[in-house]
């Protein structure tokens, strides 16, 4: 399957749910919780970013590049402002 098409099918499902009930986009606060939630309920044996800071660091790249098309991937803080 295509980029596009999967990009197509994947949009659909953000739409399925009104944006009055999105609670995560209209309370961050609320997602926050949740992600610490989620971050407790795995036991600190087995978190591996919390052992391995640079691998942590890795994923929030790819995240971002993956996110934002790789856009200001080369960019330094302070650059581009």
């Amino acid at each position: 399957m295509d980029r596009d098409r999967q990009r197509q099918i994947a949009s659909k499902g953000g739409e399925s749910v009104p944006a009055d009930k999105r609670s995560f986009s209209k309370n961050p606060e609320l997602a926050a919780e949740a992600g610490r939630k989620g971050g407790r309920s795995v036991p600190a044996s087995s978190r591996s970013f919390s052992k391995n800071p640079s691998l942590a660091a890795e994923a929030g790249r790819k995240g971002g590049q993956a996110s934002h098309g790789g856009r200001g991937a080369a960019l330094r803080p302070g650059e581009g402002d």
